[in-house]
């Protein structure tokens, strides 16, 4: 069995998947690490955060309480907006809402047991408000599941969304870790290729493979199965790398993530990744420092201390 590389960068250990190397036949060791976020997360073409970067990505999302912005059924109605967007879709029931509720730290979206709960498109601010006004720095967009209980004007108003909306920096598409790839998914993930349209694809619920039978989530269980996630998640790679489709193919990176199982009392695992997954590919992942104030008029006759834009 041939191990697959393992990918360092500052205190963060990740494993690089190459989806020209990976089968769903291979078999991959875990690599075993004292940050257990780097095994959740998976790349070939991005750089995992470092411990520092999923920090400040955890302060962003939290800082400030998201606010709800509008819903909407068709995309004609969907008011113009100034900041950068990123929406998650998904079939019924993979667990969307869930992980939305965990991204922002609020209750933000309704869950629920049956498939097709959210019918409409719904608008979330996060981030606190903006230097011109916007009530959120970032909009976070929950859309409808597709699948069972879904609609065909669902899909419709969905796919003109994402082919017409500017301020769409990525659509993040996620997948059940235990299910796999269904036809469904496929087919979206098509369109969002042959459209250009930049995509992701988010393992949802990773707990059911990384602690089974409902045991309770610990470093040695996550560490025991880390292998099997990390086949999984080369095996999706693989598959898509394989389909006969023009256009952009999603981003050299898949992150797992649960909205049940933590290690440590309100840190779910995975979630940080995607919080920075999210700030990347928006551009809001670099921190603004702001001049100290003069507090007299000796200092200012001073030497200005330098500002500017600081990348973590």
């Amino acid at each position: 069995m041939k191990a697959l590389p393992v990918l360092k960068r500052a205190q963060s250990i990740s494993i690089a998947c190459s989806r020209r190397h990976i089968s769903s036949r291979e078999s991959a060791k875990a690599a075993i690490s004292p940050d257990p976020e780097s095994l959740l997360s998976f790349h070939w073409d991005t750089v995992p955060p470092t411990s520092k970067q999923r920090r400040h990505a955890e302060q962003f999302f939290l800082r400030q309480a998201p606010k709800i912005l509008y819903s909407s059924s068709t995309f004609l109605n969907v008011p113009k907006g100034k900041v950068p967007e990123v929406a998650f879709l998904g079939r019924s029931n993979v667990g969307k809402s869930s992980l939305l509720n965990r991204l922002t730290g609020k209750n933000i979206c309704h869950t629920s047991r049956n498939p097709g709960r959210t019918k409409t498109m719904n608008f979330f601010a996060v981030g606190g408000e903006d230097e011109e006004g916007s009530p959120g720095r970032l909009t976070v967009l929950d859309m409808p599941g597709y699948g069972h209980k879904s609609r065909t004007e669902w899909g419709e108003e969905i796919m003109k969304y994402l082919v017409g909306r500017r301020q769409l920096s990525r659509a993040f598409v996620l997948v059940d870790t235990m299910h796999g790839l269904k036809r469904s998914d496929e087919a979206l993930l098509q369109a969002l290729r042959e459209n250009a349209i930049s995509h992701q694809v988010i393992l949802s619920k990773v707990d059911r493979l990384l602690f089974p039978n409902n045991q309770k989530a610990s470093k040695q269980l996550l560490e025991r199965h880390a292998g099997n996630l990390q086949e999984r998640a080369g095996s999706i790679s693989t598959h898509l790398d394989a389909l006969d489709v023009e256009g952009p193919k999603p981003l050299g990176e898949i992150l797992a993530c649960s909205t049940t199982a933590s290690l440590e009392r309100g840190h779910f695992l995975g979630i940080n990744n995607l919080r920075w997954s999210i700030l990347a590919a928006t551009g809001l992942h670099e921190v603004r420092r702001q001049p100290p104030a003069v507090t007299s008029t000796l200092e200012s006759l001073g030497p200005k201390p330098a500002t500017g834009e600081v990348s973590f």
